[in-house]
Order: structure tokens, then C-alpha cells, then sequence
């Protein structure tokens, strides 16, 4: 069945990583669970580049994703770690034995409410309630196919994001006591998929991966780096055509420096693969943390530098308005309402932007591949590139897409996911562009004969041309690569309730999403080593103890203003 998929293995390091990840593989499930539905264009995206067979020992085929995932002690819940699809080899050896047997069960994690009531008769009651009622007046539309539509796109930026310090909103009552990311996971998973930290701890504050080189040492210890290749060989001798590795690497904590050390192994066992890494932060962070966000600022800059040395592509990725010291509102979104505190929110808005950035090398017909992709936007050394996403895309009932496009005018499109600041003014090197979930009747104008255009793009014949003309009239001279998919983006339960306070649980949205090389960079990573030029080490031995010496960090800071000059090529759209 992966004949010919041009597979893709993913590593998820870190916590945030798995509340990303876990959105990420519940919406791959979503979507294979609609793979027959005569609805939808069949064979746009192939799940054979994130999937792999297998059989049980009872015979049972499976499907589970290609995928190692490294995390901390107590960060599991209910998930066993050899998961739930194989029996375990003590169990066989038990069944060889013929003697007598005694079976000694140890208690369960309990599974959170949230997951064993995504689909409880409740939600469903709601929907039926919501389509015999209609929609909240200002909100949007529940089309007959479960897709998202808007109502129309609101004057300026819309209502900020909602959270817990300013506006009170109203959640799911069990969304808020999410604790971990495997408390919402609902795909199965291969035994060799889980790789526990043992020597640190999730809870508590003794005891944590908190530091660059702390995580760096975990992958220098024989066990864990013998661990990580013998996973990686089994998943990457099982492959046809691999086409590379996807990197989902939290930045914030000490699993940058695992993530450093995972994406240096990578490219020397792997030389030629593509190696794209997603560098996560959680959401926006608070003044009187001062020594969580120094840890946070170094492990960053430290995390980022490595993970570009070793990878195709690096692209970070957050709701934060910045990657520095200095705090700034978390972004908006005119038409979700998020909880800019609960990872279980910003991760699962991250991942829906991440299932559309990453549709070309996924693509069944025509597809780019990881190194293409990378070598289109890294040129001339821009190995980091910014993400940003309309979610959901503004197509109101009855607009055709050069309509929607029309209604931005000059303004980029999408809200930027990169902590890189407002894309205004800035100027773009490169960009891949994506945009989904839009039905084909609605790809161009149908003008009644004799009505004069009102744009060029209502002249177009095929969406693709209208998708194209349209990033050609934004951004000259610009290379740009666009995709145009019929298949929407996946957000079936356990999806949080972003969409209204009193909508139904939507089950799929049409999305836009870009990964840009963008001169925002620039000044992103300058402003990154002023800030660490301010620090004053003596005063975090801590973080040095744990193998970072201050040589390490005068390198750091030249490399940091090195590759910010790559991308000062001008502050504005016009050479």
C-alpha cells in the first residue's frame, strides 16, 4: 500500500509538541474516516506519507502513523506506552507457559471526561438543535456538507482572542481540565511510537527538562540514542521511497536541545532526505516569570540556530506576538474564539494550519517534495521561513472566490503564526501557498453576460488561475508556488469549540495557509540577540551548568546576526 508514497516519518519532541501532534493525527483520523465520501474530490491528499500498514499478531491489518514521539514521565494518563494495538511480549510468554498462572493488574489512569464524552449524545442533540434552529445571527453558516462559511468579513481586525485574564468565555465545562496531550488523543498507535524520558519529569518543578544543553545530554546518553536509531530503522527499512522527516520540536523548554541533537542525527545517517522542523511555542508568556522566560529566550535562540544547522527547513510556529523577552498580545483570528492560555486551544489552531502548509509533499498527483519545497523557499542561506493562516477562509453563501480575494484588497490574507510580528509592510522572498475546502462551483465568477468584471480575477477560468493571478497582483516578482485542494480541512471532535459560543461542533473548515520567506525575519532575529546581549550569565549559572559554555553563547549571537542579515533585503514590497 506505500508503494510509490514518497513516505514521511514524523518525531514529535517535547509536550507542546504532543498537544500539536495529537490535533495534528485526530484530524489525519477525521479525514480517513471521510475518505469514501462521494462528497469530496477522492485521492487529493495521500495518507500513505504520514501512514503505515501492519498486522497484529491475531491477523489484523493496521494503520497507524509513522511516528516517534518523545516526552517526560507523567505525561501519558491513560496511554499505555506500547500502546493498544499489539500484545505485549510478556503476555505471549505467558501463553507459551503451561503452568499454573497468577495475574497481578495494576490500576488504571482513569481516561479525562473530555475524551470519553467527545461524541456523547449531548454534542449530537446540539447539532440537530442548531440545524433545525439555524445559526447565531453574526457568526456564520453550517453548510449541508458539515463545512464552515462565513457571514461576511467584519471591518478591521475583529474581536480579539478570548482569555482567561481579560474577557471570561464560556468553554466545554471539561475542555479547561485537558492536562495532557494524551488525554485527547484518538488514534492508536505502534508500539514503537512512544519513547519515554524517564530521567525527568513532567509534573512539578523538580526534576524538569528545563534547559538547552540538559536536552542535548539526554541524546548523547547511549540509552536513549540507541533507543531513537533502532526506531528509526525500523520505520525507515519498512519505506519504498522516503522522502524525509518531519520535525515537531517544542523550543521553549530543554526538548530544543533534543531536538538539536535528533535533527543533527537525521542529516548524518539520512544525508540527501528533507528535513522540515516546526519549532512550537506555547502561547504568549507573563513578566514575573523571569527566570522561565530567560530559559524560554535561550533555549529559543540556542534551539533555533542548531535545528536551521541541521535541517532542510525550519519555520517556527506560535500564537505569541514575539520570540524575545518582550510579552505581546497573543493574534487574532476574526472568526475563532480561543482561549490564548489552554494548549489545548493554541495547539489544535497550530495543527490545522500545519495540516494545510504541509499539503504539497502529501499531494497524491504532482506532488512537491520536502527537499523541493525547502530548496524553493531556503535560498541564498533563508533556511527559516514564517507560517500564517486564514482560519477559517471568509467565503460568505453565494461569493465566488475572486469575490472573497477582493475583499482583502491590499492587506495579506492570512494572521501570522511565526511570533514575527504583522506581515505589513514587509517583503516577501518566496512563498508556498495553500487553499482548501473551496467548493468547485464557487472557484470562479459566474457573471451574468454583458456585466463588466469587477477585477481581473473575475475574468479567470479555473480557481487555480483566480489563486495564482491573485499572489502575482499581491507580491511581484515574487516566486510563489499555490495549491488549490476541494478538501477541506478536518475539525470533527475532540476539536475544541473554537468557532461560537452557541454553534454545533463544525466538522470541517475551508483553510488558507502560506510558509513565506519574509524580510520580517530580519528584524525577528535581531532583536532575538539584542536581547540576549542584555542578559547578564552570571546570573543564570543554572542554565549554563547544564552544558552550555559562554563561548557557546558568543557563537550563538554571531550566528544569530549572521543569518538576520539573510534576510535584510529591503522593508518593503518594492526593491
Amino acid at each position: 500500500m506505500a508503494g510509490g508514497a514518497r513516505e514521511v516519518l514524523t518525531l514529535q519532541l517535547g509536550h507542546f509538541a504532543g498537544f500539536v501532534g495529537a490535533h495534528w493525527w485526530n484530524q489525519q483520523d477525521a479525514a480517513l474516516g471521510r475518505a469514501t465520501d462521494a462528497k469530496e474530490s477522492p485521492g487529493e491528499l495521500c495518507p500513505d506519507v504520514l501512514y503505515r500498514t501492519g498486522r497484529t499478531l491475531h491477523g489484523q491489518d493496521t494503520y497507524t502513523p509513522r511516528l516517534i514521539l518523545m516526552d517526560l514521565k507523567g505525561s501519558l494518563s491513560s496511554l499505555k506506552e506500547e500502546g493498544g494495538l499489539y500484545r505485549d511480549k510478556q503476555l505471549d510468554a505467558a501463553i507459551a507457559w503451561q503452568g499454573k498462572l497468577t495475574t497481578h493488574k495494576e490500576e488504571l489512569c482513569p481516561k479525562n471526561p473530555y475524551l470519553q464524552d467527545f461524541l456523547s449524545a449531548e454534542v449530537r442533540a446540539s447539532a440537530l438543535n442548531f440545524l433545525t434552529r439555524g445559526p447565531p445571527q453574526g457568526q456564520g453558516v453550517l453548510s449541508s456538507d458539515g463545512v464552515w462559511r462565513v457571514k461576511s468579513i467584519p471591518n478591521g481586525k475583529g474581536s480579539p482572542p478570548l482569555t482567561t485574564a481579560t474577557t471570561p468565555k464560556p468553554l466545554i465545562p471539561t475542555e479547561a481540565s485537558i492536562r495532557v496531550w494524551s488525554d485527547f488523543l484518538r488514534v492508536h498507535l505502534h508500539p514503537r511510537s512512544i519513547c519515554m524520558i524517564q530521567k525527568y519529569n513532567h509534573d512539578g518543578e523538580a526534576g524538569r527538562l528545563e534547559a538547552f544543553g540538559q536536552g542535548e545530554s539526554v541524546l548523547k546518553e547511549p540509552k536513549y540514542q540507541e533507543e531513537l536509531e533502532d526506531r528509526l530503522h525500523f520505520y525507515v527499512e519498512e519505506c519504498d521511497y522516503l522522502q524525509g522527516f518531519q520535525i515537531l520540536c517544542d523550543l521553549h523548554d530543554g526538548f530544543s536541545g533534543v531536538g538539536a541533537k535528533a535533527a543533527e542525527l537525521l542529516q548524518d545517517e539520512y544525508s540527501g532526505r528533507g528535513i522540515i522542523t516546526w519549532g512550537l511555542l506555547p502561547g504568549p508568556y507573563h513578566r514575573g516569570e523571569a527566570q522561565r522566560n530567560i530559559y524560554r529566550l535561550l533555549n529559543t535562540a540556542f534551539g533555533l540556530m542548531h535545528l536551521t544547522t541541521h535541517s532542510s527547513l525550519v519555520c517556527p510556529l506560535s500564537l505569541g506576538g514575539s520570540l524575545g523577552l518582550r510579552p505581546e498580545p497573543p493574534v487574532n483570528f476574526p472568526y475563532l474564539h480561543y482561549d490564548a492560555t489552554l494548549p489545548f486551544h493554541c495547539s489544535a489552531i497550530l495543527a490545522t494550519a500545519l495540516d494545510t502548509v504541509t499539503v504539497p509533499f502529501r499531494l497524491c498527483s504532482s506532488p512537491v517534495s520536502m527537499v523541493h519545497l525547502a530548496d524553493m523557499l531556503s535560498f541564498c542561506g533563508k533556511k527559516v521561513v514564517t507560517a500564517g493562516a486564514t482560519i477559517p477562509f471568509p467565503l460568505a453563501p453565494g461569493q465566488s472566490l475572486p469575490d472573497s480575494l477582493m475583499q482583502f484588497g491590499g492587506a495579506t490574507p492570512w494572521t501570522p503564526l511565526s511570533a514575527c510580528g504583522e506581515p505589513s509592510g514587509t517583503r516577501c522572498f518566496a512563498q508556498s501557498v495553500v487553499l482548501r475546502g473551496i467548493d468547485r462551483a464557487c472557484h470562479t465568477s459566474q457573471l451574468t453576460p454583458g456585466t463588466p468584471p469587477p477585477s481581473s480575477l473575475h475574468t479567470c477560468t479555473t480557481g487555480e488561475e483566480v489563486l495564482a493571478q491573485y499572489l502575482q497582483q499581491q507580491q511581484p516578482r515574487v516566486m510563489s508556488s499555490s495549491h488549490l485542494l476541494l478538501t477541506p480541512c478536518r475539525v470533527a471532535p475532540p476539536y475544541p469549540h473554537l468557532f461560537s459560543s452557541c454553534s454545533p461542533q463544525v466538522e470541517s473548515i475551508p483553510v488558507f495557509g502560506a510558509l513565506c520567506s519574509s524580510s520580517s525575519l530580519h528584524q525577528t532575529l535581531e532583536a532575538l540577540a539584542r536581547d540576549l546581549t542584555k542578559l547578564d550569565l552570571r546570573r543564570w549559572a543554572s542554565f549554563m551548568d547544564a552544558g552550555v559554555e559562554h563561548d557557546d553563547v558568543a557563537e550563538l549571537l554571531q550566528e544569530l546576526q549572521s543569518l538576520a542579515q539573510c534576510y535584510q533585503g529591503g522593508d518593503s514590497l518594492v526593491d
